[in-house]
């Protein structure tokens, strides 16, 4: 099979790369990377405030100057994407800023009680998206927006109207990446109004899986392994809790990206409902590869589809040996794990969403007319078919399946045919 390659860009996207580079050209400094460009990150993120307001330095600043490092080194940036690491960057380190503010001048918020969420979690591209999006639609459940998720503390302080006009306003960003790359809606979609996957509201401290799928990120990725994210997952419960309405509806998550933190989840979520999606592992590497082809196009003119293989299989093969360490360890009792194999969710969603509102001890809605208003607003390829095959990426299904035996197995045991 002939190796993946990008789509063209059409000509509204090429007037905007070349606008980058005429711009990194002219202003250097908004495209700086490695760790050389940490200042520049802090003096834009503070605005040039004191910077002891982004919290003691061990907490972030290690882990801005491995992402900067990084992006430098690994990630093979064209100009856009070179601003977008930078703008991430500040994006996150100004939000940690805001929120600890908000806290401090709204300290009751620390202790605001939430109901155990139900969250979904899985290797990338087992169906998680369908499904949260499928329950989001259920009013006694609250799924996250992104806007909400970037931005807490503007939300929390807004009415009805100021809510739905941030929001709105949300959109631009979306329909930008889909003018950069108009094959994103088919392999992910994503906009102002869909349910987004809670790891936006993480990587305060710039700690942050979610960062490698957009960007080549080999060295960042790896120093993540060694990490711990109790301050990221403390953190993304403070986020909850200044967007919870005390309205008695159950938060509604979903991250991939959990699959490599379930300790930290289950410590910080005790009794969480987690619901954790399994997919044949050829597809699921396969379809992950695409998906990180793609986002990575946007940014990059260099994207190796060997490469890109080569990544997820190495980032597949950790997730899914650190979550088989936390389903074997105590802290597992802690929470209620229910295991949904994609191919019963896709032909049967009615039955698999009937075992989710058992197990988190909730009534159903209606679900036959739950799932036919998500097909009507989310028609099947209503984007475009995402079509993908292993060997685009060099991804050999035979020794990927002898690789990943160990997960396999464990799946066979406790998923009934």
């Amino acid at each position: 099979m002939a190796q993946w390659i990008p789509e063209p860009r059409t000509p509204e996207a090429e007037k905007l790369y070349a606008a980058a580079e005429a711009d990194r050209t002219n202003n250097p400094g908004r495209y700086r990377l490695g760790i050389e460009a940490t200042a520049d990150v802090v003096e834009r993120a503070t605005a040039g405030r004191d910077p002891a307001e982004l919290g003691p330095q061990p907490e972030w600043r290690d882990a801005l100057e491995c992402y900067l490092e990084s992006a430098l080194q690994d990630g093979r940036l064209n100009a856009l994407g070179a601003r977008m690491v930078q703008d991430t960057a500040v994006g996150k380190l100004r939000a940690r800023v805001a929120i600890d503010r908000y806290l401090r001048e709204n300290p009751a918020v620390a202790d605001r009680p939430l109901a155990a969420p139900i969250v979904i979690v899985g290797a990338w591209r087992t169906g998680t998206t369908f499904l949260f999006r499928l329950l989001a639609g259920d009013p006694q459940l609250r799924a996250p927006l992104p806007a909400e998720l970037t931005a807490p503390w503007r939300i929390a302080k807004l009415d009805p109207d100021g809510r739905k006009k941030l929001i709105d306003a949300s959109a631009a960003a979306h329909d930008m990446l889909h003018l950069l790359n108009p094959r994103m809606p088919a392999v992910h979609n994503s906009g102002a109004r869909l349910a987004e996957e809670c790891v936006l509201a993480m990587g305060t401290g710039l700690r942050n899986w979610g960062f490698a799928s957009t960007t080549r990120l080999d060295g960042y990725a790896s120093w993540l392994a060694t990490q711990s994210f109790a301050d990221e997952y403390r953190r993304h419960r403070r986020t909850l809790q200044i967007l919870d309405e005390g309205d008695g509806r159950r938060w509604l998550l979903k991250a991939p990206a959990h699959t490599a933190e379930l300790h930290h989840l289950a410590a910080t979520y005790p009794g969480a409902c987690i619901v954790h999606l399994h997919r044949d592992i050829v597809e699921t590497v396969a379809s992950g590869a695409s998906l990180f082809a793609t986002y990575r196009s946007t940014y990059s003119d260099e994207v190796d589809a060997h490469d890109v293989g080569r990544f997820q299989t190495e980032q597949t093969e950790l997730w899914l040996r650190r979550a088989l360490d936390f389903r074997a360890s105590p802290a597992a009792r802690t929470v209620t794990v229910v295991d949904i194999r994609y191919g019963d969710l896709v032909a049967d969603p009615e039955a698999v969403a009937r075992r989710i509102y058992a197990a988190a001890d909730l009534e159903p809605p209606d679900l036959p007319a739950l799932i036919t208003q998500y097909n009507r607003a989310h028609p099947r390829h209503g984007h475009g078919a995402h079509r993908y095959g292993a060997g685009e990426f060099a991804i050999d299904a035979d020794a990927l399946r002898e690789q990943m035996s160990f997960y396999t197995a464990f799946v066979a045991s406790i998923v009934n045919d």
